[in-house]
């Protein structure tokens, strides 16, 4: 457990209905909650959330917060996109999601994405002068899009271009992936 508390801090963590791998969204919720963050899941629709282990298995469904119809302006201190190959798939797909994560690098603010979760930063057009991870299979993606580079580590923390960025390659890295979101949080 962190001493470090995240009170008055706020996540908003964007996902489609169907396809967010389990691990990379109910990870971070359950620990930036339990250190105090208010963590708001927003989705396409109202329905539940269903997660998936290993982009097959059926894993725990999750009520979402908001919709991204009825978001609103409210503002949030960092912006979590996690993984599962159809979530992210279908995510980039998503007008209202990608200008949230427009939005969110034009105010500067931080942005933390995991596993699949940087095609939809790949979609907004916010990679220019990055240095980032991901899963391997996004790599070239992410180069095409104008990353400085794509490295192969756990946890990727890049403060130019701008915003801060956040990136992990996989559910192995969760920890440290973790960590350094709260350390971004509690600098806001």
């Amino acid at each position: 457990m962190t001493d470090r508390r995240l009170d008055g801090r706020s996540v908003l963590a964007l996902v489609t209905n169907y396809g967010v791998e389990q691990d990379e969204l109910l990870f971070p919720l359950r620990e930036l909650r339990r250190d105090g963050a208010d963590v708001t899941v927003v989705a396409v629709s109202a329905d539940p959330v269903q997660t998936l282990q290993g982009d097959k298995d059926l894993g725990e469904s999750v009520n979402p917060d908001v919709t991204y119809e009825a978001l609103g302006a409210a503002p949030h201190d960092l912006l979590l996109i996690p993984g599962g190959t159809l979530n992210a798939d279908r995510l980039r797909l998503e007008t209202a999601a990608v200008d949230t994560v427009k939005a969110f690098a034009a105010s500067g603010r931080p942005v933390a994405a995991i596993c699949h979760g940087p095609w939809a930063l790949v979609e907004a057009d916010v990679l220019r002068g990055k240095t980032l991870t991901s899963y391997p299979s996004l790599r070239t993606d992410i180069t095409n899009a104008g990353a400085t580079a794509w490295v192969d580590e756990p946890v990727v923390v890049d403060p130019a271009g701008g915003y801060p960025l956040i990136t992990s390659r996989t559910p192995k890295d969760l920890d440290g992936f973790v960590s350094a979101i709260r350390d971004r949080l509690a600098q806001v």
